[in-house]
Order: structure tokens, then sequence, then C-alpha cells
């Protein structure tokens, strides 16, 4: 990959610097000191990858992101001494593009492996993005299904948790459905996210654990490196297989466990990301029968994985985000 660097620490820049020579297929092509000089650089000479300081001066890295982001969409992979510190930050960034985070490396140890091993996951993710013009999708009647449960399933990447806390924050307190979220991101970011999420909606957020039940208005993040399913009619708990699965926690994973065991009503909803995981899993709902959005293009922060569930015809509805509670909320009324 094509790499560029944002980061005003010349020790950070230097173990970066390392790090990246210990794999010959990535290249830095440039290195900003400030978010200023990154925004300008990026319109100049577009790399692959952006590794953003967290608080690269003169405005902070979530705001460089969104600038990055409405100017030359590129990916973007957040760095910080200690990401676990700084969960609110890091999710704001991920609410305006950006892909994923990692603590930086330091320098004179030996930590750069779990870098690379994100920066492997990322390259892989880029040679699968399905990029391309936009289309308009008519949208289409959702199908009836009577069920005396339902189920609200939610998957998201890039730019989603604010594309989910958006979505929660428009759904009631006395709404019906469990709701269970798929965001895809370090495990390590679980709890913050839970925190975070709980204080933009009215529902109670929790950690899926092993064996976790739904229940009706509760909303269960997934929370582990290895993939959530469905076990059962009721409960939840995760799978290491399949072990070769480029997204973890995968969207499509979970998705279809759903499709195969749920034996109520179901509601699938991919927002916002980078790639196509989620889209089979939502044909696959879909194909039994069950209510289906994905996110549009407008609103979308990446609209890759939206994208790809609307060229297979995954999705009966194409709907703006701030438009998606409310379409919840009225299937739950139908």
């Amino acid at each position: 990959m094509r790499i560029g660097i944002v980061n005003g620490v010349s020790r950070e820049v230097d173990a970066i610097r390392n790090a990246l020579a210990f794999e010959s297929q990535h290249r830095v092509v440039w290195a900003a000191h400030d978010a200023e000089g990154a925004i300008d650089l990026c319109a100049q000479d577009l790399p692959d990858l952006v590794l953003m300081d967290l608080f690269v001066s003169d405005m902070g890295g979530a705001e460089a992101t969104r600038r990055i982001m409405a100017a030359t969409p590129c990916a973007i992979l957040i760095m910080t001494p200690d990401v676990g510190t700084h969960a609110s930050q890091v999710f704001e960034a991920m609410g305006h593009g950006a892909l994923d985070a990692i603590d930086t490396p330091r320098l004179g140890t030996n930590n750069a492996a779990p870098f690379l091993i994100k920066l492997d996951v990322i390259n892989s993710r880029l040679r699968d993005r399905n990029g391309g013009p936009p289309r308009n999708a008519n949208s289409q009647a959702m199908r009836a299904v009577v069920a005396t449960r339902t189920l609200v399933v939610i998957g998201a990447s890039a730019g989603g948790p604010v594309a989910v806390s958006t979505v929660l924050r428009g759904l009631p307190k006395d709404f019906s459905a469990a709701v269970v979220v798929v965001q895809h991101m370090d495990q390590r970011f679980a709890p913050g996210m839970v925190e975070w999420l709980g204080e933009h909606t009215l529902l109670p957020v929790r950690m899926s654990q092993e064996g976790a039940s739904l229940a009706a208005g509760v909303v269960l993040l997934a929370s582990a490196n290895d993939h959530l399913i469905l076990k059962g009619s009721s409960r939840l708990g995760y799978t290491s297989q399949p072990a070769d699965c480029l997204f973890r926690p995968s969207i499509d994973v979970f998705f279809q466990s759903v499709s195969k065991l749920w034996v109520g009503r179901a509601i699938g909803v991919l927002l916002t990301g980078m790639g196509r995981d989620g889209a089979i899993g939502l044909k696959a709902l879909r194909d039994k029968g069950h209510y289906t959005i994905a996110q549009d293009r407008a609103s979308s922060a990446v609209y890759g994985m939206p994208k790809a569930a609307f060229e297979s015809g995954a999705a009966v509805d194409i709907v703006a985000l701030d438009n998606i509670a409310a379409k919840l909320v009225k299937a739950m009324s139908d």
C-alpha cells in the first residue's frame, strides 16, 4: 500500500516507519506534521491508506478524518499510543469514516506485530472494495410477515458508530423488538462503544456475551473478535469459523445464522462500510421473506457494503440514515 502518515511527534513517526520497514509491500509516500498539511497532501497525492494520529495538532484526528473523507475519501487508520483510554474520540473518528484504530508502535520495542497485522487486514479490504458510480434505486413495498417476535439486526463498518447511534437514537423507549448490532471493530473497543451508544439511545445497550438471551427493547453489541451467531431460537454465541473470514466479527456470518434459525420476524439493516460484508447475509434474510434495509449512498460515510446490498438485490428499501429508525418503527406497527 501507498501510505501517508499524519503525526507531529517525530519519535512516533520514526516508530511507524521502522515498523513499516518489515513489510516491503507498504511504502510511505508522504508524512504530514499537522492536519491541514495532511488534507493538502491528500488532495495532491491520495495514498491508499492514511495513518492518522488521533490528537494531531491544529484540529485533531477526528476532524481531520471528517475533512479528508468529505474532500478526498480514502482509507484511514486512527493511531494513538493508547487506544483504550480514548474510546469516545476513536468512535467520533470512525463515525466520520475511519476504518479502525490501533496503538502506535513504540521505538525500541518489539510491538509492531499487531500494527502490521492490522495493515494486512486493511490491505485485504481495499483489494475487496467494490467502488463505482452511484445508481438510483426504487423503493419497494415491504413484505408483510406475520410473526409473534421481531429481531432487528444491524451491520456496520467504516462510519458505523455514528450511523448506529443515529438509528438507535430514533427508536422509542418502548420499542418492542430485540436489537443486535455487529460493528467491525476490535473487541477492546466494545465496552467503550456500549457506554457511548448508551448515551445516545433510550434503550439499554449491553455487550453480547456467550449464551446471551435476546430480549425485547434491549440492544446487544457483538463484543469479541470471533463471529457472533444465533444459537438456537433465542440465544447468541460466538464461533471462530470461518477462520479465514476477512471481517471479524462478520456481518454475513451473523445475518446468515439469523436467516437459518430465527423463527419469528427479522428486519435486517446494513449501514455504511467498506467492502461487501453483510450483502450476502442481508440477501439470505430477504430470501426468507424478511424486511431488509440498506443505507443510501448520500448518507453513507463509505458506500461499499450498502452498494453491494443494493446491486445484489438484498435490500427491500434503500433509506437515508436519518429515516431508518422511522422505517423500523413503522415496520413494528404493520
